[in-house]
């Protein structure tokens, strides 16, 4: 035993540690997923496989021994969704977000205009969507709704969204301070523990922020409450300025990379504006 401790090195250490921190990694990827009872039958064919070995059922061992000499493209075409999601999440760096993220005009601008759009929407129970681009590209998606690349403004968003407008029903992508799209469709979250009460907008919403990492506004039209979806996660800020607050972090690479005085700017700015 301490003939191992003493050929133990530093270089071990590290590789434990790499180690660990991707398959943690791997693990949170696939949580509440589909991946999930797939990994649990992939081990089912594993056990399979040892027993039939074991008791000589030579059938058996030929059909699993088989299926295991494609196992690399059976696991790309199982896991194709969250392999991508992984690999998207991987040049998801703080330097990329700082050198391909707006400047801090755009980005106070698009708060004050989304939040302004949202709460007029949100006050006549009028159900909206927009998405917002970060550092992943969303042009994929936004092929699939009316091209519009038009200035951001309140006025615009607010009418995107109204019941007798043919765009209502789909999502509006913002990039950078223009609304590119509208009536775009998206890909519906496939989490498990989704509540039964979320309705399809929400669940657009929860769907994009795990593929990608954009956030999405949601205006429920039944409660007329905003809510922030981003990363897989559903939030609801409790009032104008905490939502203020929390989309200003998000568009500026998240929580811990900007400081008071960029969201008290956000703020002063839109107060401004509110008031002119």
């Amino acid at each position: 035993m301490w003939e191992l401790f003493q050929a133990f090195r530093w270089q071990d250490a590290i590789d434990i540690l790499l180690v660990s921190a991707i398959l943690y990694r791997i693990f949170l990827m696939f949580r509440d997923t589909r991946a999930v009872p797939m990994l649990m039958g992939l081990l089912l064919l594993a056990a399979v496989s040892l027993v039939a070995h074991r008791l000589e059922l030579f059938s058996l061992s030929w059909i699993v021994e088989n299926f295991w000499a494609f196992w690399v493209l059976a696991l790309v075409i199982l896991f194709q969704p969250e392999i991508r999601r992984a690999l998207t999440h991987l040049g998801q760096s703080w330097l990329l977000r700082g050198f391909l993220g707006p400047s801090l005009e755009e980005r106070s601008h698009v708060v004050g205009d989304v939040v302004k759009a949202a709460e007029s929407l949100a006050a006549r129970r009028i159900g909206a969507l927009m998405v917002i681009e970060r550092t992943d590209g969303l042009r994929h998606y936004a092929e699939l709704g009316v091209p519009l690349d038009a200035l951001i403004s309140p006025d615009l968003l607010g009418s995107l969204f109204l019941p007798y407008s043919p765009l209502h029903d789909g999502a509006a992508f913002i990039q950078r301070d223009r609304v590119v799209a509208a009536g775009c469709f998206l890909p519906l979250s496939r989490s498990v523990e989704l509540r039964r009460k979320l309705g399809s907008r929400h669940r657009a919403a929860l769907g994009i922020s795990e593929e990608t990492d954009a956030v999405a506004l949601v205006v429920s039209e039944e409660t007329g409450r905003i809510s922030l979806a981003v990363g897989g996660r559903l939030e609801t800020p409790p009032d104008r300025d905490a939502l203020l607050r929390r989309l200003a972090e998000l568009l500026a690479g998240g929580e811990g990379a900007i400081g008071p005085s960029f969201i008290e700017g956000v703020i002063r700015r839109w107060w401004v504006k509110e008031k002119a």
